[in-house]
């Protein structure tokens, strides 16, 4: 399997505010569902991840979900399947599921992605291990826990700064 990388030239975002939840916050991003199961009947998931500084989740996998990454603002390095693209604003990965991935916002002053998983569900995991307070990378053993609801296992830290 490969990362696609290509521009994107749509406006996916221009109706999703109307269906927005409040955003959240956990783990130094910011997190703002704009579509989620209950809304598409379980087929598309689609929220944005604002990272504030050049950060990015650990490699993690999703089992049952494709997954796209769309850079609205920013730089970044997207980690799928052993495969590293680097992606400006206007660009995109998808990442198959069962993929191994992971992405770094490169730029210094942060970034945001549109994010979509399909099918729907994944969605909802930030809302709730920010609920219980759950940090990483000390609390991984619980996030994993809860991950398993979600389909989703991460397996190793995050992209370093290089």
């Amino acid at each position: 399997m490969r990362t696609i990388l290509t521009a994107l030239s749509c406006a996916l975002a221009a109706s999703a505010p109307a269906l927005a939840h409040e955003p959240l916050s956990w783990n130094g991003s910011q997190f703002e569902v704009l579509l989620d199961a209950d809304e598409s009947r379980g087929s598309i998931g689609i929220f944005t991840e604002t990272v504030p500084a050049p950060a990015g989740p650990p490699v993690h996998v999703h089992h049952d979900a494709d997954e796209i990454l769309y850079l609205l603002e920013g730089e970044a390095r997207v980690l799928a399947d052993g495969h590293e693209s680097n992606l400006k604003t206007g660009e995109l990965a998808f990442v198959p599921k069962g993929a191994e991935h992971t992405f770094r916002v490169t730029s210094k002053e942060g970034g945001k992605l549109l994010i979509i998983v399909t099918p729907a569900g994944f969605e909802g995991f930030f809302a709730q291990v920010a609920a219980k307070g759950l940090k990483l990378p000390e609390d991984m053993e619980r996030i994993n826990e809860l991950a398993a609801d979600y389909n989703m296992r991460n397996i190793a830290p995050p992209l370093s700064a290089e």
